[in-house]
């Protein structure tokens, strides 16, 4: 590391301040392993602030009482979405660290989890184990990275149970499979916003619900649209 140009830092300043696992964390999220690593004292307290966050978030949820991780069940929306995203997660860091190599993509992926896990205010049975799910395994995901902390969230999540003895996430293809997709709309192909339709939704569908968007109504002013054009899986194009 450098603070300059032949300016060495000693990690040892930051495990001292902050810790060996946000030491640990800022290096491998500031630069991959095979390339320089540019010295950030900003970084060092974002990744501290970082580990905070999850460690925050972790206690927030076991004072409620600790639950049984999602296996099965009724969710609604927001839980299959916050479930998918759990799951394609592990697919892309169980490929990071596997294939890639590239651990500062991990960090961010888990991240981004994290954020989206702080927006799910649901707060039913269901959800919670949801949560619960979340958590642990965002714990397990850090853990090649941030040890010391993972041991003890892990021990907080699953009172009497050893991070140790553990293995690494695996998705689960039922969580992949999507009951909607995300559409773009644009009205003379310009975006105009997205469109959430069942997967299965046939041409005529779409183009009903993508009319009565109400980005497309504004646009419309009363009017009609000339034409459609609907690519799959894609976007809908409203001709005006």
């Amino acid at each position: 590391m450098s603070k300059s140009k032949n300016n060495g830092v000693d990690p040892q300043a930051i495990i001292d301040a902050y810790g060996a696992d946000t030491a640990r964390l800022f290096m491998m999220f500031a630069a991959p392993p095979d390339q320089q690593l540019e010295w950030s004292d900003a970084g060092v307290e974002g990744s501290f602030r970082f580990l905070k966050r999850v460690w925050k978030a972790v206690h927030d949820h076991v004072e409620k009482g600790v639950v049984t991780a999602y296996r099965e069940g009724e969710l609604s929306a927001n839980a299959k979405a916050m479930r998918l995203q759990l799951h394609q997660t592990i697919q892309k860091i169980d490929d990071d660290y596997g294939r890639r190599k590239t651990f500062n993509t991990a960090i961010a992926a888990t991240m981004e989890l994290l954020n989206a896990l702080g927006k799910f205010d649901e707060d039913s049975p269901a959800a919670r184990s949801v949560a619960q799910e979340v958590l642990e395994n965002a714990v397990l995901l850090l853990s090649p990275i941030a040890p010391h902390i993972a041991e003890s969230l892990w021990t907080a999540l699953r009172p009497g149970s050893k991070l140790i003895d553990q293995g690494f996430p695996q998705a689960d293809p039922a969580a992949l499979v999507q009951d909607e997709i995300e559409l773009v709309i644009q009205v003379n192909g310009k975006l105009r916003g997205n469109l959430r339709v069942s997967k299965d939704a046939d041409k005529a569908t779409i183009e009903q619900l993508a009319l009565a968007h109400e980005a497309v109504q504004k646009q419309l002013a009363g009017g009609t649209a000339k034409k459609i054009i609907v690519v799959p899986g894609r976007l809908v194009n409203v001709v005006i």
